[in-house]
């Protein structure tokens, strides 16, 4: 079966006290669950976080890190340190990291390869733009995205690898996805990881959805068949919000 996962994506928000308080907050907060809970906050917090989370269930995250083991690279961060901290989970390609940073599909295959290497679990997040799925190419942008950056790695490297799409058209346009959009482009991503690898690859891996979800619709869209669980935004700044989500799933 295959696990199910709530990420919280905290990006460029939370101070270090604030962190701690909403940190606190969700442990008290935090409800008996099967699922995986990560929160992923900003770089200069995530010891504050490994440290507030050590009793706690709850897993931290690194919104990105940098492919190369050192060297002269300012204001990078490589696998290692993460390591050091205690954090073995990276999210790589994110939308807003691709948009402001530039950050292309070869890039990102030099991520990957480098936090499975390194033994660290990736949550790899990739969709179309709203261009994309006006003009009907959302199936192929999606499969470039899988292919260019995820399909030289080993089939055994996929133990290692959560799936976060990303409709970016969906977040923040005033469009909405729905929770059959979602299962449609679930469905034929895991299709086309069979196609590449095989059936026992596509039916494990686990694959989030990272289109605006909140508390009031997570259920619908968790309830379908090929959505694991979801990468929350703003969602999982509040406590009682990030906790709905939890147990809607």
């Amino acid at each position: 079966m295959r696990t199910k996962i709530v990420a919280g994506n905290w990006k460029m928000n939370k101070n270090l006290q604030e962190t701690e308080a909403l940190l606190s907050e969700l442990s008290a907060m935090l409800p008996d669950s099967t699922a995986e809970v990560i929160v992923a906050p900003t770089f200069v917090n995530l010891q504050a976080a490994v440290n507030s989370l050590q009793s706690s269930t709850m897993q931290v995250a690194a919104q990105n890190m940098h492919f190369a083991d050192n060297g002269a690279y300012t204001g990078e961060i490589s696998a290692d340190m993460l390591l050091s901290l205690g954090v073995d989970i990276v999210i790589l390609g994110h939308s807003e990291r691709r948009a402001y940073f530039g950050e292309d599909d070869a890039l990102l295959a030099k991520k990957v390869k480098t936090a499975v290497e390194k033994g660290l679990k990736t949550i790899f997040c990739f969709g179309e733009e709203l261009e994309d799925r006006k003009s009907g190419n959302h199936f192929s942008v999606v499969e470039s995205q899988l292919k260019n950056a995820l399909f030289d790695l080993d089939a055994s490297a996929w133990k290692s690898i959560v799936l976060a799409y990303e409709p970016v058209w969906a977040i923040g346009t005033g469009e909405t996805a729905s929770p059959e959009q979602a299962q449609e482009m679930h469905a034929f991503i895991r299709k086309t990881i069979a196609d590449a690898y095989n059936a026992a690859v596509a039916d494990a891996v686990s694959i989030l959805y990272g289109g605006s979800v909140k508390p009031n619709n997570a259920a619908e869209i968790f309830s379908k068949p090929d959505v694991d669980g979801g990468l929350i935004g703003g969602a999982s700044l509040v406590a009682s919000d990030f906790v709905a989500i939890i147990e809607a799933i």
